[in-house]
């Protein structure tokens, strides 16, 4: 498994993301708040991380959900998943948006989403008048069936 090296500028007083176990896939992203902040039903916000990347050129971040917010709050991220390209410099930020029929409240420093760094491949798009044809042809959305 290869490891890439990540700069970051923590500027929140949270710890920075960490695996939190061997089979992990993504870092947790804490909330950067001063205070306590509540999500009205079907509402949605822009949570601050307080964390900057510098991702290496032909990699990506990918902001996720957590399934135990998803579950416990119905909170999820609005833009799932969220990219955050190489060349971007700014503050990670989430977008929570709250599905259930209640309020619910995000506290400093409380895990908020997950963050997965992956590699990227480019692609070059070539002009073509059609399409080598296949079994599934055009069919899409449930095309497949239910089993």
């Amino acid at each position: 498994m290869d490891i890439i090296k990540i700069k970051v500028v923590n500027k929140s007083t949270n710890e920075m993301p960490a695996y939190a176990t061997p089979g992990s896939s993504g870092m947790d992203l804490r909330a950067a708040l001063e205070q306590t902040r509540e999500i009205a039903p079907f509402e949605r916000t822009l949570v601050p991380t307080g964390l900057f990347f510098e991702i290496p050129p032909g990699h990506e971040a990918q902001v996720r959900p957590r399934s135990g917010l998803a579950i416990k709050k119905g909170l999820t991220v609005l833009n799932s998943p969220g990219t955050i390209d190489s060349d971007y410099r700014g503050e990670v930020q989430v977008i929570l948006v709250n599905l259930s029929q209640t309020a619910n409240f995000i506290e400093p420093g409380e895990r908020v989403a997950q963050i997965v760094f992956q590699k990227v491949e480019k692609a070059e798009l070539i002009p073509a008048a059609d399409l080598e044809d296949t079994k599934r042809g055009t069919g899409g959305f449930g095309h497949t069936g239910h089993r």
